[in-house]
């Protein structure tokens, strides 16, 4: 029984943390586990075609990150703060909830300002609550139409990388954090299984005869929270919405009814779908608030297959990757993972599990 966080340990070389992508998407690297038989195959991401037929179904996660971090000043002091976008509360009172450094300085009450890059003040938020240590609800100081609203935020805010990508971001990561089939605002954090299909690889596995289904969960920090105790079964994911429409469920349905393969692509995906269940152990239509954590054992609905990229030791998501994979497999993938130098997390390598 795998349900202590200890378990989920290894070394990671600091040198094999991406810090950027890969020349072109569908050219990383791609490890290929075999489940049944313990095989690991060493491919590039677009040989991922050759495992498909006609009539196996894809998942994708079509959320789209937003450039939720901010840089600003405190009035008065004119003290440098980093404010990241967590979830909009409320669009016609303009509230967010968000993170805050250092957030020792920031109160209620405080004003703080956004400035464009020759330093005139474009937004004005107020702090109106703290939630979390580092937490804190904000409201926009802004009276305009909500196009120009969101126009603003988007020419002030960063690309979101995470924090083991230690550079800046830059004008590339808008495009590369971000995966081509990106429809729906809202999430803090890229599906990064996703980011490495090209469009010209999506259109090589229609002409094959694979259908897509396309469902909704938009990543929060959550997601990337610290697991802190060591019984899994204590552990409280954040919630995140998901929506998995009518022709998802249909796509993935027909698959499974003719004993076609079905594919998540990214955990995120994996949530949305096992978060929708028939009493038929079929995809089901629905939409709300998921805190769903996988940890093994668990018995799989939907997917017999899925992609997913290299994760943090002790993560959730590399958690529910042995769920699926199985914890000796996936460990041992993970040590060849180490020794083969594929590169991990966001801007790394991806695998395959069959």
């Amino acid at each position: 029984m795998r349900t202590k966080l200890s378990q989920f340990g290894f070394e990671l070389p600091k040198k094999l943390i991406a810090q950027d992508p890969a020349p072109n998407r569908d050219e990383s690297r791609l490890m290929v586990i075999y489940r049944d038989s313990g095989k690991i195959e060493h491919k590039v991401f677009k040989d991922v075609i050759d495992y498909f037929d006609e009539g196996d179904a894809m998942v994708f996660n079509n959320t789209k990150v937003f450039p939720a971090r901010l840089y600003g000043k405190k009035e008065k002091t004119g003290a440098k703060i980093e404010v990241f976008l967590l979830r909009e509360l409320n669009r016609d009172a303009r509230l967010w909830d968000v993170l805050v450094d250092p957030a020792r300085k920031i109160r209620v009450g405080n004003k703080l300002y956004f400035s464009d890059e020759h330093d005139n003040d474009v937004l004005v938020a107020e702090v109106v609550d703290n939630t979390t240590s580092r937490g804190r609800t904000i409201r926009f100081l802004y009276d305009g139409p909500e196009e120009e609203f969101q126009k603003d935020l988007n020419m002030l805010g960063n690309t979101p990388l995470p924090k083991y990508i230690t550079r800046m971001p830059n004008e590339h990561d808008r495009e590369r954090y971000q995966t081509v089939y990106a429809k729906e605002v809202g999430a803090v954090a890229a599906p990064t299984a996703g980011l490495h299909f090209s469009k010209e690889l999506l259109k090589r596995l229609e002409i094959k005869g694979l259908e897509f289904a396309e469902i909704t969960l938009h990543i929060g920090l959550g997601t990337f929270r610290t697991i802190d105790v060591e019984d899994l079964s204590k552990h409280k994911m954040d919630a995140e919405y998901f929506r998995v429409g009518q022709a998802a469920a249909d796509v993935v349905n027909r698959a499974k009814g003719r004993n076609g393969r079905v594919c998540t692509v990214g955990t995120t995906s994996m949530r949305a779908v096992e978060s929708s269940v028939s009493a038929e152990r079929l995809l089901k239509p629905a939409e709300g608030w998921t805190n769903k954590f996988i940890f093994p054992p668990y018995e799989f609905n939907i997917a017999d297959s899925m992609i997913t990229n290299f994760h943090l030791p002790k993560s959730s998501l590399l958690i529910m990757v042995c769920a699926f994979g199985g914890y000796d497999l996936i460990m041992e993938a993970y040590e060849v993972a180490i020794r083969e130098e594929y590169r991990f997390f966001s801007y790394g390598d991806a695998m395959l599990i069959l």
